[in-house]
């Protein structure tokens, strides 16, 4: 397995530059694992794949205005900042830019124009990879100087930020969306509930690894970053149920996978045993740093809905790992010949 074996052809006018209006009209590519067919949707007949007694498990998580812009306190030298998570009373970690003139120590003037607002940070800590720790005066807020962090590759900004979030985002702390979960509406979501879809959350705040591919050419190599996820006991409880009655759980999103798989590793779950006879799901909340490539036993996820992503992505290989890399290049050459829409605003797959 090679980091190249993730790789793929995109004509750059198919990466998408606003979200669909409304937000189901978006296409969904429906890829059954199985068979290999492939149907071509629209997103809300996803109706027509969830049964009831179903499990929809979603990521709550909701955007933080986490980037932020300033210069160096001695130099005037520009700076940009993403904020990734708080690291201790009053600091946070972040990814800088440019990292290699950002050294322990330095200080740096946020600033925001437009609410002509002033911030000073210290960096008290250099991590690898450009992400730095910085400190805030106590009981400062540094959102309120940030923006939304769109992905580089779209280059305009939002009427509406809100249009950046999923509409069931509750918890704030991601620094990028779960865009799986965009293509959801409130009304969308009530006629799944109606149907018998059971519909639950748990909360994974997005972090570093969504902004940067891989560049080991052996993935196994590369080191994924950690992130924090809360599983409640209410919904570990709903999970179990779900589990021993042997009903089906379908992953809003990679975040979602990434979580409730780390969760059933906690819980002592084996791939050797029916998923009937596995110990209750244990509730946690913490970091983690599961890493889902090719050959990963999955434990707790039946079937995934997500988005089309970046070559030499963690996320295209877990994706992969789900449904197998030649069937999940095959279905974006599909969607590439028939235009679908890419990245963040983009298209929707479901592999069932």
């Amino acid at each position: 397995m090679r980091t190249a074996d993730f790789d793929y052809p995109l004509p750059a006018e198919l990466i998408a530059q606003t979200p669909a209006e409304p937000r189901d009209s978006s296409r969904l590519l429906v890829v059954r694992r199985r068979s290999g067919a492939l149907e071509h949707r629209i997103f809300r007949d996803i109706c027509d794949y969830l049964q009831p007694g179903d499990v929809l498990l979603r990521n709550d998580t909701r955007v933080i205005a986490a980037r932020l812009w300033g210069e160096k306190a001695d130099s005037g030298g520009k700076v940009e900042a993403l904020l990734l998570r708080p690291a201790a009373a009053s600091a946070w970690e972040a990814l800088v830019r440019p990292a290699n003139r950002l050294r322990l120590g330095s200080r740096i003037l946020f600033r925001n124009s437009a609410a002509g607002d002033t911030l000073e940070a210290r960096i008290i800590a250099v991590k690898q990879e450009g992400t730095r720790v910085l400190e805030f005066p106590p009981g400062a807020d540094p959102e309120r100087l940030g923006e939304m962090p769109l992905p580089p590759y779209i280059h305009g900004a939002l009427d509406d930020p809100e249009r950046y979030q999923t509409v069931y985002a509750r918890e704030k702390g991601s620094a990028a969306a779960p865009t799986a979960g965009l293509h959801f509406t409130p009304e969308l979501l009530a006629r799944l509930e109606a149907k018998g879809v059971e519909l639950l959350s748990l909360t994974l705040h997005v972090g570093l690894d969504t902004f940067r591919p891989v560049r080991q050419g052996d993935p196994q190599q590369h080191r994924i970053h950690q992130e924090f996820y809360r599983l409640t006991p209410e919904v570990a409880l709903r999970l179990t149920a779900a589990a021993q009655e042997g009903r089906r759980v379908v992953c809003v999103g990679t975040t979602s996978v990434r979580a409730i798989e780390d969760a059933a590793r906690r819980s002592g779950w084996s791939a050797s045993s029916p998923r009937p006879h596995q110990p209750p799901l244990l509730p946690y909340q913490g970091l983690t740093g599961l890493y889902i490539l090719p050959g990963h036993p999955f434990l707790a996820v039946d079937a995934l809905l997500t988005n089309f992503h970046l070559p030499h992505t963690t996320l295209l290989m877990l994706v992969s790992a789900f449904a197998g890399r030649e069937q999940v290049l095959a279905a974006y050459e599909e969607a590439i010949r028939h235009r679908y829409r890419f990245y963040s605003f983009g298209d929707a797959l479901l592999f069932l």
